[in-house]
């Protein structure tokens, strides 16, 4: 039986402290965009956050927070500071723009976005190619502090390095475990998902947090064209001083977003990873019940599973749908069977360089190699989950995705 994970007991401690104090009548934190804006810009002495698109989102994501979320007094503390941060890294890159505003002519040119659903093998296929010295991926440090812009020659001894990894110790040891399902390290890729959390549309929030009228807004009304021009923003800071040939990209997220991100960037190269529905939503039950923990004692697996697995049934759907109305030529995408890429990782990314013109030469191959010899999605655990703990019937689950298992001839795990 799928349970959320214990909180250590200062923590609960704490919860239940709080949750007495709103009982007897002493206030307790609440959630407003204006003091959230506020306090970044106390934080910072900055004022200016850039386009006011993001303000709209940021509402409907804290109306949700207050409204759906079932908050426990740490689950406030952990969105209030991670809104915070946000607001904050928006007010520092418009304040690096605005300072040297020839960043915003940096080119990106043939981008390749890495769109594949979670637990599909994308994120050993990020980290291989990050491998490449040609090839810029956007790590967690500075994807987490982006300014001021990295440069090449403290690329890999930047303080952020230390302080991010500081605080995602912190993280494992609220959750004990983690770890085994989701890596953490300040140097490894980050998803595009963290960069679009900025304008305040963003699956990060889904993740961590119960939102389902934050959901409801966000996938079938918030207009995504001011997450991705933030995005191109956000790229051009990073390479400011810090250039490589091509960026190699990340996220599920985009799958949703097929036509701004397309939009934003119209000469985008796609590699598409595929496996069993069924067992990526086994998988992200898991994990959205251990993450969501930290905010919340109120988290049911089931209705985790059933939301997820409609949520993604809508992206394998909208992925078919930009293939035959042509938003996505054929020449433009390549397809990655999970099964094939476990077999062979290099014989899967070479199709990959040799369709979008990478050099996929022999130092290449031999860096990856070795970091593939260094480190395994196991390192640090196994994740185990099982279907069953999903509540979801096996046959209704697979009717839902039928459409995509035979467009894309996906080979069943469950």
């Amino acid at each position: 039986m799928l349970a959320p994970p214990t909180l250590p007991l200062p923590l609960r401690l704490y919860n239940a402290a709080r949750r007495l104090a709103s009982r007897i009548g002493i206030p307790v934190g609440r959630l407003a965009p204006d003091n959230l804006m506020e306090r970044a810009r106390a934080n910072t002495g900055l004022s200016d956050f850039g386009p006011n698109s993001f303000r709209e989102s940021l509402e409907h994501l804290i109306a949700s927070l207050e409204a759906d979320a079932g908050l426990t007094a740490l689950g406030y503390t952990l969105a209030a500071q991670q809104l915070t941060d946000a607001l904050e890294n928006r007010l520092r890159l418009n304040a690096c723009i605005a300072d040297t505003p020839e960043i915003t002519r940096e080119p990106i040119t043939r981008p390749v976005f890495i769109i594949g659903m979670p637990r599909t093998g994308t994120s050993i296929l990020h980290e291989l190619a990050s491998q490449d010295p040609n090839v810029r991926v956007p790590l967690t440090w500075e994807v987490t502090r982006p300014t001021p812009p990295p440069e090449t020659a403290r690329y890999t001894s930047d303080p952020r390095i230390r302080e991010c990894n500081e605080s995602l110790a912190g993280t494992e040891r609220l959750i004990p475990g983690f770890r085994k399902m989701h890596r953490m390290d300040a140097q490894l890729p980050q998803e595009d998902v963290s960069i679009t959390s900025l304008e305040f549309t963003s699956m990060v929030y889904e993740a961590a947090f119960r939102l389902p009228s934050y959901t409801a807004w966000f996938h079938h009304e918030a207009d995504m064209g001011p997450a991705y021009r933030l995005h191109r923003r956000f790229l051009q800071v990073l390479q400011w001083r810090c250039p490589a040939d091509r960026w190699i990209l990340k996220t599920p997220g985009h799958l949703w977003a097929l036509d701004a991100l397309l939009a934003e960037y119209p000469d985008a190269c796609l590699v598409q990873t595929h496996r069993d529905p069924l067992k990526i939503v086994s998988s992200l039950t898991s994990l959205l019940t251990t993450l969501r923990a930290l905010a919340s004692d109120r988290i049911d697996p089931h209705e985790i599973a059933r939301e997820w697995s409609e949520l993604n049934a809508q992206a394998y759907d909208a992925s078919i749908d930009a293939r035959e109305n042509g938003l996505i030529a054929p020449d433009r995408v390549i397809d990655i069977h999970f099964h094939d890429f476990m077999a062979d990782p290099f014989a899967q990314i070479r199709r990959i360089y040799d369709r979008f013109g990478l050099d996929y030469n022999d130092a290449v191959d031999e860096r990856m190699r070795s970091y593939l010899a260094e480190h395994s999605d196991q390192e640090h655990g196994k994740h185990v989950h099982r279907f069953e703990d999903t509540g979801l019937d096996v046959g209704e689950a697979r009717e839902r995705v039928q459409r995509y298992v035979d467009y894309f001839d996906v080979q069943r795990e469950i």
